[in-house]
């Protein structure tokens, strides 16, 4: 591209040579059981290239530079592989673009002089620790209750040792692609947290070794999850359409299967019992 379509196409974002000016409401809260609000911030100079983490970067550093408290937020790939770095922005949990974490939002996306707003997660599971920072802790205690394989089984088998049907093994994949990151539980009105158990679930009841475990698997993990205080679902559909991974909801069709299946055959009474 030549430099003269480079600046036009920078004109046409109503970007200057200096970048564009973005206006930031950003929530700020000091702890956990401190009150907080939204706070107005300005920062220029962004450039279309940037992610829309590296604009909290540069905030954060003209707000040290004035002696000021930097805003607290997650992140850690950066790649859209953690999912750490979740947050609503502008209303929507991981922002407007499908199959998106925040980390990958860049700001050619919007506009010189654009209004940008940055909450945390809400949810009663989810307490804010501090600023756009939440404890997500509740989904590890969920899948330290049965989200793995228990069974000491020695060394790696031969990959073709346990056949795996092509149909199985894709939905097992598409079920693990879950990074846990918790915008389903932001963006339901339940704030269940359904999707994310049912994609645990479920990835490991598409696989034979998940077999003997199952049922003792579902009725933990579903047990845990109802005593973090999450809701139930009710089929709004909100938390498969902002999951960064596009986990379906068929998932939590498949984990209330999984559920009555080990209930009916009490599954919770003995440790290898719950399978078809």
């Amino acid at each position: 591209m030549s430099d003269s379509s480079a600046n036009k196409d920078k004109a046409g974002n109503g970007e200057s040579g200096n970048g564009m000016t973005i206006h930031l409401k950003i929530w700020r809260q000091a702890r956990s059981a401190a009150q907080g609000r939204f706070v107005d911030y300005t920062v220029s100079g962004i450039q279309q290239e940037m992610s829309l983490l590296e604009m909290l970067d540069i905030l954060n550093e003209d707000l040290v530079r004035k002696g000021e408290e930097a805003v607290e937020f997650d992140s850690d790939c950066r790649e859209g592989i953690c999912g750490t770095c979740g947050m609503v922005v502008s209303g929507v949990a991981h922002g407007k673009h499908a199959g998106t974490t925040t980390c990958e939002i860049r700001m050619r996306q919007y506009k010189d002089g654009d209004t940008i707003t940055i909450e945390p997660f809400r949810a009663g599971p989810f307490p804010i620790i501090k600023d756009l920072v939440v404890d997500r802790e509740a989904f590890d205690r969920i899948q330290r209750k049965g989200g793995f394989v228990s069974t000491n089984v020695g060394s790696a088998p031969d990959g073709n040792a346990i056949l795996v049907s092509k149909l199985a093994a894709d939905d097992a994949m598409d079920s693990a692609t879950c990074i846990g990151c918790g915008a389903c539980v932001a963006a339901c009105p339940n704030a269940s947290a359904s999707l994310f158990v049912s994609a645990k679930i479920s990835q490991l009841a598409w696989l034979p070794q998940g077999g003997p475990e199952r049922g003792r698997r579902a009725l933990s993990m579903i047990a845990q999850m109802d005593t973090e205080g999450f809701g139930d679902c009710s089929n709004h559909g909100e938390c498969e359409a902002v999951c960064p991974k596009q986990i379906s909801i068929q998932n939590i069709a498949r984990m209330r299967r999984e559920y009555v299946k080990a209930a009916w055959t009490g599954a919770d009474k003995a440790r290898n019992t719950g399978g078809d």
